[in-house]
């Protein structure tokens, strides 16, 4: 099968690179209104068009990278080159449901909502995907093509916007959180290149204790928390200027805006 992601702005672009780090040997048609900042992509297993019809026509999965405002109109516009007996609806907009885009498509179409984030770029995403019945069934080829970009969960479509807040918006939320480390870091004596190096690895260990031990972060805090010591007085410290909870605040007031669009 060929995949098509229509719409290479920079969630599309990660994907493409996803795509191609992870699935090789699958064809690739990539369009995009100026497609100047994607030529370079074009290769005999990638074609970079601007005519979003040739995507379709060549394309068994089609993975919609549109703005979200734009996806539905962008389906009911194209519905007559859309065929339920060979396509396969992606969308990878935030708010659309898969209803809305059966409605837009007027058919019975296998439809998916994934949310990957931007670490789609370094194969190290973690998409949120959900599904309706798919009369081709292609759930494993699309979990595939997830799956090649870093880590897929399958949920419940009413934890779509939840898992996009977790999930993707989290990215900022961690990059934020580093920033602060470094620039503590910088200010306790180290360069900036050093302080970026050590907070990085320091997230990506403190990220493997969790993933490959199971354990609750809080485990993995005591081992390092002994009394009297500085990283207890560290932690305190932060509790006191309201760490744990401003960071609940931001993403639940994340989601309540996501839940008004």
């Amino acid at each position: 099968m060929k995949i098509g992601i229509i719409g290479c702005g920079n969630l599309g672009v990660s994907l493409l690179e996803g795509v191609l780090s992870e699935m090789p040997d699958i064809e690739v048609y990539a369009s995009k209104r100026d497609v100047s900042s994607i030529a370079h992509y074009a290769s005999k297993k990638v074609t970079v068009t601007d005519d979003n019809q040739v995507v379709i026509a060549h394309c068994d999965v089609l993975i919609f990278a549109l703005k979200p405002y734009t996806v539905l109109p962008f389906i009911h516009e194209h519905r007559e080159f859309l065929d339920p007996k060979r396509h396969t609806l992606v969308s990878v907009a935030t708010g659309i449901t898969m209803s809305q885009i059966l409605e837009a498509s007027g058919n019975n179409y296998g439809v998916y909502r994934a949310m990957p984030n931007t670490a789609a770029a370094v194969n190290e995403s973690m998409t949120a995907l959900s599904s309706n019945e798919d009369p081709l069934n292609r759930a494993a080829f699309v979990q595939e093509i997830f799956n090649g970009l870093g880590t897929t969960v399958h949920i419940d479509e009413s934890l779509m916007n939840a898992a996009t807040i977790l999930g993707a918006c989290g990215v900022a939320y961690v990059l934020r959180f580093m920033r602060a480390m470094i620039q503590g870091g910088i200010e306790v004596g180290f360069d900036a290149k050093t302080a970026t190096q050590i907070v990085s690895q320091t997230m990506k260990g403190a990220s493997e204790l969790i993933l490959q031990n199971g354990s609750h972060p809080e485990q993995e805090i005591d081992k390092v928390t002994t009394p009297k010591g500085c990283t207890i007085v560290g932690l305190n410290e932060m509790e006191h200027s309201g760490f744990s909870s401003s960071l609940i605040k931001g993403i639940t007031a994340s989601y309540e805006k996501i839940n008004k669009e």
